[in-house]
């Protein structure tokens, strides 16, 4: 057997997921993420380690940026070849790339000012990564595969997708190679899901593989509070009522949001909480809310039970949808106790920062964090206990409550990531950790070998492995 396999991205890091394959011929890439770490930024610019015009495909684990975010660009550099994933991984990548590449020429126009106006030059060039027309080019490639479906992308390889239980679409990808009359089989577990949790079914399982390449974002620890996030959220609730303020929630569009919506429509069934008013403000997380709507047959038992007895998540009484920036600035007004969910999860930017400039100076108030806050950001600051931060270039004072609901994450932990495994009947050739941060990725490569002896590496950027 004659496979090549190049570590493109999310090598000892985690973003930026991208895996070259060369066999039969045949050349094609398992996502084409985008590098979202500080440290990492510069590869976003950088050529892509294969000719964007040979690639014959591109075959897509799920919507998030760093899986699918340099799509545009590597269209901009001449792919014309396929992009192939599941329909509602499609319909939600339309969404987020049309934001992101609106987002780089805002960025671009921006920094473009700000450097003239200091006499400095930028670490990047003053152009936007990509543009909305790249964007729109790419849309047009994507050839959506249902699950368990199997599709030919060259001769000799053939491709199926089964659920992951990551978010809306998401899936793993099982890619089988016939040579010279050999057969070998790779697993690529794109963002590996979690067991019982609300909205999705259970991520997939295999029970025979050759190789896997796999993530390892919480390979190094345990989730903490899965299953008390309704009861937290109730208590959250009931003293923000208590203190007679607003309670703003950062939220990522994709799968958060959404599972605040779930979470708070069985508190309030259960009158559990008061009832009270609901606004999602964030365009693209109503977007793809919108989606999700689309897709009954991908929801678990209980979601479809809720939906059939007409109490969907996404459309119970006091919810209101925030479209427009007129109706996002009309809820400035609001002295009571609303909760105003809204993006970005980081406060990096969006709607939130207004929703924060306008309540984190007060005491009655409460800032509810429902996701990671990587370092540097605003939302890692202020939950970390700062007393003062700055939104849009003005200081203000820290006197909101600040809390954290647990729990929430989409990813597989330790023990979920051995749990996939212990599915196998036959010991994979080998293992390729992936996705993780280096001690995460090295740690549960270790972890691994000594649970269950499976061969197991953590592969650098640019690793070039011959699987035979």
């Amino acid at each position: 057997m004659n496979i090549n396999l190049t570590f493109m991205g999310a090598a000892r890091n985690v973003t930026g997921s991208r895996y070259l394959l060369e066999t039969n011929n045949t050349t094609l890439l398992v996502d084409c993420g985008l590098y979202q770490e500080r440290d990492f930024l510069h590869r976003n610019w950088e050529p892509f380690r294969c000719s964007p015009k040979e690639l014959s495909a591109v075959l897509l684990t799920h919507a998030h940026l760093d899986h699918s975010g340099l799509l545009p660009k590597l269209v901009n550099e001449g792919f014309r070849g396929r992009v192939y994933c599941t329909p509602a991984t499609a319909d939600i990548t339309k969404i987020i790339l049309i934001d992101a590449a609106h987002l780089q020429e805002e960025d671009a126009a921006y920094k473009k000012k700000r450097h003239a106006r200091e006499g400095r030059p930028g670490h990047f060039p003053e152009i936007p990564l990509y543009t909305v027309a790249d964007a729109e080019a790419s849309l047009r490639l994507f050839t959506p595969v249902e699950y368990n479906q199997t599709v030919a992308i060259g001769e000799g390889i053939e491709a199926t997708f089964y659920d992951a239980g990551h978010v809306l679409g998401s899936s793993m990808i099982k890619l089988r190679i016939s040579q010279g009359g050999e057969k070998r089989s790779i697993v690529f577990s794109g963002d590996i899901g979690r067991w019982d949790r609300p909205i999705l079914h259970d991520p997939s399982v295999f029970h025979y593989t050759d190789y896997i390449v796999m993530e390892s974002t919480y390979g190094d620890r345990e989730h903490e509070g899965t299953g008390e996030i309704g009861e937290d959220l109730a208590e959250i609730v009931k003293s923000a009522f208590a203190a007679g303020g607003n309670i703003i929630v950062p939220s990522f569009a994709l799968q958060r949001a959404q599972e605040i919506l779930y979470y708070l429509n069985n508190l309030l069934r259960e009158n559990r909480i008061p009832h009270f008013m609901v606004y999602l403000d964030s365009p693209m997380a109503i977007k793809i809310t919108e989606v999700f709507k689309q897709y009954y047959e991908l929801f678990d038992k209980d979601m479809r039970d809720l939906i059939s007895h007409h109490q969907s998540p996404f459309d119970f009484p006091g919810l209101k949808m925030v479209e427009t920036v007129e109706e996002s600035k009309a809820l400035n007004a609001i002295k009571g106790t609303v909760m105003i969910i809204a993006g970005s999860g980081m406060c990096t930017g969006g709607r939130i920062k207004h929703h924060l400039a306008n309540n984190i100076s007060r005491p009655e108030c409460t800032v509810l964090f429902v996701g990671y806050q990587a370092a540097g950001t605003l939302g890692r600051l202020i939950l970390d206990g700062a007393k003062n931060v700055r939104i849009h270039g003005q200081p203000y004072s820290v006197r909101a409550r600040i809390t954290q609901v647990q729990g929430f994450s989409a990813h597989a932990d330790r023990d979920d990531l051995l749990r996939w495994l212990s599915n196998l009947s036959v010991n994979p050739r080998h293992i390729f950790i992936t996705h993780g941060e280096i001690s995460s990725a090295e740690q549960f490569s270790q972890y691994l070998n000594e649970k269950t002896g499976f061969e197991s590496s953590v592969p650098t950027y640019g690793t070039i492995a011959h699987l035979d």
